[in-house]
């Protein structure tokens, strides 16, 4: 029916697996059929870089039962990550935190012990495993007997398997500022994964990336990794790296931003369908996301947990309008990130649906009459009939992790951050052309001396909201463990407040330091 790769999601053994022991957590993948038998056939290959690829949006065989990996969730990866990323920010205010045990998150208290932070983290660590695997048995002395074009499809796949590893290692820098390091060439037994700290993460990301984009196609198919994606991966590392290890690479991003966009990729004209179950036509813009497919790959996880989320379950919206059966009325925003669109007349990016809600989220997160309902993402197609016909259907839009205009803007932040590479001007063009798109005309563009750096926190705001780069974008700003910014119910208050700086990332599991001594929280 839809895009998602069609293949059969095999279980695998995998010895190097996951390294946590306890029984609440006993990370090792489910046994299915033999290595020896899934690497026999390109057709077993094509299988498992399917599998890589689903372990984002897929807890395993189906979207209830039979997960690769027992989690305090049960729920896939993009989805614990969509609350890490947005759930602790303004952009996403949690209704069903006594259900969920969600309250560390909004609060900003969570420990070592945190489901969500184990959940994310052993799900990252479940596909980097998968992708070793992969690559284990795709180096030219396994792939001898195939023919030379299956070997060439061999080569390719597994430079998107280590583009993927390299996702999962970025999203582990990220989060956690460290974590084990195994690859390929790491001992399947008797062995304790050695930590591995930012710095190490980056140089390995790097050389990753340079080994690799030889390989990569520069037009992949879609929701498969090319050059474009492992350009974005760069891009949005150097972004951050100041953050990440104390050194700026603003530089090195502008150069990274500018590979992505000499690969043709052009920003589509109507904003909102990037966001709809046709999401998939949108490869012009879309750079790489995880495809979803509510028929044949359902899954109460990914699009389908931000567009049910979204609309609310007891207030005056109609589900059928967003192409959904019922709307589970999980999330808001909240009223300080609605003032970003409030001098924005024209701006065609607010989809806030305000009737009978308040602005402001200052009584109680579960006072569901609270709070704007942010209304993006949709599960509609062009035509505007439902993609999926019942509430047992999961959504099948796809979640677009890297698209162009992100690139525009991440590129003109790193100029006005004094990067070299690209001229004021042209920087000021970029964030012109995404806000042409947003208001339908130039009636939105800025001056010059608007193009200051706060800008860049309010318009990756306004571009961005759901795309899973808050928290990160708002650490770089300083600004989401500190006072510079305040919304309601921040560190656990209705007005706000401050919080302990070693918020700005998440611990390492404490099952995870039970089993590996090599790591440790310092500042936890």
């Amino acid at each position: 029916m839809k895009k998602i790769l069609s293949a059969v999601a095999i279980a695998l053994t995998l010895a190097a697996g996951l390294w946590s022991c306890t029984d609440d957590l006993d990370q090792q993948p489910h046994i299915g059929v033999t290595s020896g038998v899934v690497y026999s056939s390109i057709e077993g290959y094509e299988s498992v870089l399917a599998k890589i690829y689903g372990t984002y949006s897929l807890i395993g065989q189906s979207k209830a039962d039979q997960a690769d990996i027992s989690s305090y969730s049960g729920q896939d990866l993009l989805r614990n990550y969509f609350d890490l990323q947005e759930g602790t920010t303004d952009e996403a205010a949690f209704r069903w935190l006594s259900g969920d045990n969600l309250w560390s998150l909004p609060f900003m208290n969570w420990d070592s012990s945190f489901s969500r932070v184990s959940d994310v983290y052993y799900r990252l660590y479940y596909s980097i495993a998968l992708c070793n695997e992969f690559l284990r048995y795709s180096g030219e002395g396994s792939i001898g007997s195939f023919s030379e074009g299956d070997r060439e499809k061999i080569r390719t796949y597994a430079a998107e398997a280590r583009f993927m590893r390299a996702l999962g290692y970025y999203l582990v820098l990220d989060l956690y500022r460290q974590g084990p390091f195994v690859d390929e060439n790491t001992p399947t037994s008797g062995v304790m994964p050695p930590a591995i700290d930012a710095e190490g993460l980056i140089s390995f990301i790097e050389s990753e990336i340079a080994d690799i984009e030889g390989t990569l196609p520069d037009t992949p198919s879609y929701a498969r990794a090319g050059k474009g994606a492992a350009y974005s991966l760069l891009a949005r590392m150097y972004l951050n790296a100041e953050v990440y290890t104390g050194t700026a690479r603003w530089s090195d991003c502008i150069a990274a931003c500018k590979k992505v966009m000499a690969l043709g990729y052009t920003l589509e004209p109507d904003y909102m369908k990037l966001f709809n179950a046709d999401n998939h036509l949108r490869d012009n813009e879309i750079i790489f996301a995880f495809a979803s497919d509510g028929t044949n790959a359902s899954t109460w996880g990914s699009s389908t947990y931000i567009i049910c989320g979204c609309i609310g379950s007891d207030n005056s919206q109609n589900a059928a309008d967003y192409g959904i059966a019922t709307g589970w009325g999980s999330f808001r925003v909240h009223g300080q990130f609605y003032e970003l669109f409030a001098n924005a007349d024209g701006d065609s990016r607010n989809t806030l649906y305000t009737d009978g809600q308040t602005q402001y989220i200052d009584k109680s997160l579960e006072d569901g009459t609270q709070g704007y309902h942010a209304c993006k993402f949709t599960n509609l197609t062009d035509a505007g009939e439902s993609a999926s016909n019942s509430a047992a259907d999961g959504c099948s839009t796809d979640f677009p992790f890297f698209r162009l205009a992100e690139i525009y803007l991440t590129a003109a932040e790193a100029v006005v951050r004094g990067g070299e590479g690209m001229s004021r001007a042209d920087a000021l063009d970029l964030v012109n052309r995404v806000r042409e798109r947003a208001y339908g005309d130039k009636s939105g563009n800025l001056t010059d001396a608007q193009l200051n750096i706060n800008f860049f926190i309010e318009e990756r705001g306004r571009e961005l909201y759901l795309e899973c780069v808050r928290r990160t974008d708002l650490v770089r700003f300083d600004m989401f463990t500190t006072d510079k910014y305040l919304w309601n119910w921040k560190g656990g208050i209705a007005e706000g407040r401050a919080v302990d700086k070693r918020y700005n990332f998440f611990p390492i599991p404490i099952s995870e330091l039970s089993a590996n001594s090599t790591l440790s929280n310092p500042l936890y």
